[in-house]
């Protein structure tokens, strides 16, 4: 991944998606932002403590490093739903504020509009295919991982917008590593048949499974990206609600530029 600093914020790029000027794109820090104390300072999340004030200057901060658009929310719930956002519900996001609806990925071909995810140690997954010009953001904990959220938001991208998997391209956020990614009663969380996927002890690569399921769902591996930052160890950038319990979520977007937009 690649440091961007834009409009006075900073953020990361997946390399392989920063090749596609018709897409904006970010992994957005905790630097740069609002917020004071545990949050400090770009927290993106309401209901953890900070202020309404401080959490809607910061997605304006967001929104400001894409020119002004519109920040799309899902209501992540750790499931399997993924929600599409179209022509007909495109303003029903009012404006970097509400909900779109209850889900963990969001999907869209419409332009103009920046599918955010909201994390502090789960994966955040951003898919695009060039041909059909799709994009999704996947929100992947553990439990996600478990229901493949990542394999059931291609399917979508397949069924209702034509996509086929060996044109998406797709990049693994930073999110809890191997080295932290720790489940002392995985026995009795994870089934058995991702047992395999032990790092060593009772940690978990769930990098390499985000990457199996992607391929398994169709994609090619060389066109698969991985972060490879634990957040847990980086809490000088990221949230991190492993390493620091009461905390703030930082942001992932990805977005279509108007068709004649050359810039990313």
């Amino acid at each position: 991944m690649i440091l961007i600093n834009k409009n006075g914020t900073s953020f990361f790029q997946f390399e392989n998606l920063k090749n596609f000027p018709e897409i904006c794109h970010g992994i957005f820090t905790r630097h740069c932002g609002h917020s004071t104390g545990p949050f400090q300072s770009l927290n993106v999340s309401r209901g953890l403590g900070d202020t309404a004030d401080n959490v809607r200057k910061n997605r304006q901060l967001i929104s400001q490093a894409f020119g002004g658009q519109d920040l799309v929310f899902c209501e992540q719930i750790h499931g399997d739903q993924v929600v599409i956002l179209n022509l007909q519900n495109s303003d029903s996001s009012d404006g970097n504020d509400r909900a779109l609806g209850v889900g963990d990925a969001l999907v869209t071909n419409v332009s103009q509009k920046l599918l955010t995810i909201q994390l502090a140690d789960c994966q955040s997954i951003l898919l695009y295919d060039s041909i059909q010009r799709v994009i999704a953001n996947v929100h992947s904990g553990w439990r996600g991982s478990i229901k493949n959220i990542i394999g059931r938001t291609v399917a979508v991208m397949k069924k209702y917008f034509k996509c086929t998997a060996a044109d998406i391209i797709a990049g693994i956020g930073p999110s809890l590593g191997p080295c932290c990614a720790e489940f002392v009663n995985y026995r009795r969380e994870i089934p058995q048949i991702f047992w395999h996927y032990r790092a060593f002890g009772d940690h978990f690569d769930f990098w390499g499974l985000s990457r199996d399921q992607l391929v398994d769902a169709g994609l090619f591996r060389e066109n698969i990206e991985t972060g490879n930052i634990c957040t847990k160890c980086n809490t000088e950038t990221f949230f991190s609600y492993r390493g620091e319990e009461q905390t703030g979520r930082f942001a992932t977007v990805i977005g279509l530029n108007q068709i004649d937009s050359a810039s990313s």
